[in-house]
């Protein structure tokens, strides 16, 4: 006889609590999130920047195809890390709520009304049998009638509300960089160059960002989204 793992049979369903009161298959999924290649936002003086570093697994392969970051409405983006698939799902969700709201009180949903229902979504992928969790993490942010809001939403149906925050593989490393070099308000220039400096730091020794493999984004207090070109970014890079 070959013995039992300690989670046998308690990851064959997401509804099914170990003994120790683990949900396998929920852990399953933020194990594929850590996998993500990563990706970060912050808050800067007058909106919030978004910046995401792209798998291309071939150079064949165009980068702009591969979807990492979505415009939720001209007020919100969403990041990804892990599935591109669930991620894609998601994204059409919450882009449906946010055209939801406009059509039934005429006024642009707001980013943590938002975030939330996103995250009751992910929540109920864990509650009922034949489902499975989604393998995917966000970084939601946008500014709304409250101001400039930055949210991280889990697998599991958690959130939480931060100033600068980084999704995907060795996450820890850029979170560890925001901790020691984030400031309230800063520049915008300054935002960019803290958000690519937090994910070089997040690389592996000898890997180096690749500024046609970045795709960086902007919401100001005007509500509107605007995205980084390549070029401006090879300049930023240049200097670090």
């Amino acid at each position: 006889m070959y013995p039992l793992s300690q989670n046998a049979g308690y990851d064959r369903v997401a509804t099914m609590f170990s003994p120790d009161g683990r949900l396998y298959q929920v852990e399953y999924a933020s194990k594929i999130v850590a996998q993500g290649t990563i990706g970060a936002a912050l808050k800067y003086s007058d909106g919030i920047i978004f910046g995401a570093d792209k798998l291309v697994s071939s150079r064949l392969a165009l980068p702009e195809s591969i979807e990492k970051m979505f415009k939720i409405d001209d007020h919100i983006i969403a990041l990804s890390a892990g599935l591109v698939g669930d991620a894609r799902r998601l994204a059409g969700m919450a882009r449906q709520k946010a055209q939801e709201n406009v059509m039934y009180y005429d006024q642009p949903i707001g980013v943590e009304a938002l975030v939330k229902e996103v995250s009751n979504i992910n929540q109920l992928y864990t509650q009922y049998g034949g489902m499975r969790p989604f393998g995917v993490s966000f970084i939601f942010g946008g500014v709304d009638s409250t101001g400039k809001r930055l949210f991280e939403t889990e697998p599991s149906g958690a959130l939480a509300e931060y100033s600068a925050i980084a999704i995907g593989r060795n996450r820890d490393k850029a979170m560890q960089f925001f901790e020691k070099n984030y400031k309230e308000e800063m520049s915008f220039d300054a935002g960019v160059t803290t958000i690519l400096k937090a994910m070089k730091a997040s690389l592996p020794e000898k890997q180096k960002l690749d500024y046609k493999n970045l795709e960086f984004a902007y919401i100001d207090r005007k509500k509107e989204y605007s995205k980084i070109s390549n070029e401006v970014l090879k300049g930023y890079l240049s200097k670090i």
